[in-house]
């Protein structure tokens, strides 16, 4: 690996008690190309502009595809990630659906460790803090012809940020948009899922909701996610959450509070949820909590719903809403202040 680093670092201008999320970089980038069949000499160098061709096929095809993972600190200045090589599989099984050629392990691995080391000062101890990892595949080749590159661009991005507070978050269940479709690219981390999102949100925002629950493409008729995240409605002291399919991403956060919800004798039920099932659980009590999950806010709780200009209020959270505890005992694990029995944190060397 060739490593260049900063001359002076950054790390001084950014006010980290102000942090806006996704706007700060750190120090250093981690770069490989793809080029000639193989992957080439990997390289962290400055974090600087890239210089790219108008005819990159990524501008006019979207051949892109993104992992979004944190490194936290804990209390004697350690580092850890968490579930790496999740994230790491995950971006090799949106790259294959997206034509785009998988990255090894070994440059994955030893990449991040050592960008991740270079520029540990840009995470910061405490809780809610963290520093957010973005690796991300583009499709660098000059040509604008239909047709996958032959040519790509992989590298990783490190942005400092704090803990994720979005408030009461209020959810509009989708009626007529789709996240996605079966035997589309839904289960992949392909940029283009998030800008096709960008437009029903924006009108859902319009009504004064923050994001949408999304229904399956052919009926929407069953809950699928709740804007970029998983889903989970508590029903009684049961936890339902849509099975992962073509449609539905397999994320991390998800599977994560899974097995913290059968380690703590919560029974988990995979399956279909119906809309109707729902709005009738929400009107005779037994809707208890929704939640999303995902990297960024690790656990964010719903607290309404409308469906077909009816409003649904959920009860308010206390100390033994679901939300609360696992988020406590996900993040607990994350900052190494609790026993991590199942290996999901990976030290920092």
């Amino acid at each position: 690996m060739d490593i260049v680093k900063v001359d002076k670092s950054r790390i001084d201008s950014v006010d980290f008690e102000n942090l806006a999320f996704g706007r700060e970089f750190s120090d250093h980038m981690f770069e490989c190309d793809f080029v000639n069949g193989e992957w080439q000499t990997p390289k962290i160098k400055p974090y600087q502009a890239l210089t790219l061709d108008p005819s990159a096929r990524v501008f006019h095809y979207g051949q892109a595809v993104f992992e979004g993972m944190k490194a936290f600190k804990d209390d004697n200045n350690k580092v850890w990630l968490f579930r790496p090589l999740e994230n790491f599989k995950r971006i090799n099984e949106s790259a294959k659906r997206l034509a785009m050629p998988e990255f090894p392990e070994a440059y994955f691995t030893e990449g991040l460790s050592t960008l991740i080391s270079l520029d540990q000062d840009w995470t910061k101890k405490g809780d809610g803090n963290a520093l957010y990892i973005r690796p991300f595949v583009i499709a660098t080749e000059p040509a604008i012809s239909a047709a996958p590159a032959s040519e790509y661009k992989f590298m990783i991005i490190c942005s400092p940020v704090k803990a994720y507070y979005s408030g009461l978050v209020r959810v509009l269940i989708a009626e007529q948009f789709s996240r996605s479709a079966d035997g589309g690219v839904g289960y992949a981390k392909a940029a283009g899922n998030y800008a096709a999102q960008f437009y029903p949100t924006a009108l859902a925002q319009d009504q004064g909701y923050q994001q949408i629950i999304w229904t399956d493409a052919s009926t929407h008729k069953y809950l699928e996610e709740a804007g970029t995240m998983n889903v989970f409605f508590r029903i009684n002291d049961k936890l339902v959450t849509a099975p992962t399919s073509d449609r539905i991403l397999d994320g991390i956060t998800r599977k994560s509070i899974i097995q913290l919800a059968e380690d703590n004798n919560v029974e988990v039920e995979i399956r279909p949820i119906s809309v109707e099932e729902l709005k009738t659980a929400s009107k005779d009590g037994s809707l208890k909590e929704i939640f999303g999950t995902g990297t960024a806010a690790v656990i964010s709780p719903i607290s309404a719903f409308e469906h077909t200009k009816e409003v649904y209020e959920l009860p308010e959270l206390n100390a033994d809403s679901y939300s609360t505890i696992f988020k406590r005992k996900l993040m607990d694990i994350q900052y190494n202040k609790a026993e991590d029995k199942h290996n999901w944190r990976v030290a920092v060397k």
